[in-house]
């Protein structure tokens, strides 16, 4: 709620001081534009999919980044649709993987740590019990 509190005053501050200066028609212009550039990417959404899919077969990108790559498009053309300007550059800088992965960290909280040998990074996860068993032979004589 707090998040769409903050999103909601900083679209309304940019949208109103942007629109002063550029007039009512180019406003209404940059939202019909910027709509149709957020529908066109999320008809795109489907062969950006499966191209996430084939990097990911060939273990080109990992997991995580498959994840990330195509949810961030999704939610950035979403914020391309929606009317006004700080939701537009919002949503073209969620179309660049260094801005979504900067969004995730900042405004989702999600924390990487590195394991044991310092070289590859995975999500945190609170729940997961790191377990050894050790199996025992008993002989009789």
């Amino acid at each position: 709620m707090r998040y769409f509190l903050v999103y909601l005053f900083l679209e309304v501050f940019v949208s109103v001081n942007i629109s002063s200066k550029i007039g009512a028609l180019w406003t209404f212009v940059e939202i019909i534009l910027s709509a149709v550039v957020g529908v066109l990417l999320l008809a795109n959404a489907k062969n950006t999919l499966f191209e996430s899919m084939q990097a990911l077969q060939n273990r080109v990108i990992s997991m995580d980044e498959f994840k990330k790559l195509n949810a961030f498009s999704i939610l950035g053309a979403l914020f391309l649709i929606l009317p006004g300007f700080f939701g537009d550059i919002v949503g073209l800088f969620l179309q660049f993987g260094f801005f979504a992965t900067l969004f995730a960290k900042k405004v989702l909280h999600v924390r990487d740590v590195e394991d044991k040998f310092g070289s590859i990074k995975k999500e945190y996860n609170d729940e997961v019990i790191d377990v050894e068993i050790i199996e025992h032979s008993v002989t009789h004589k």
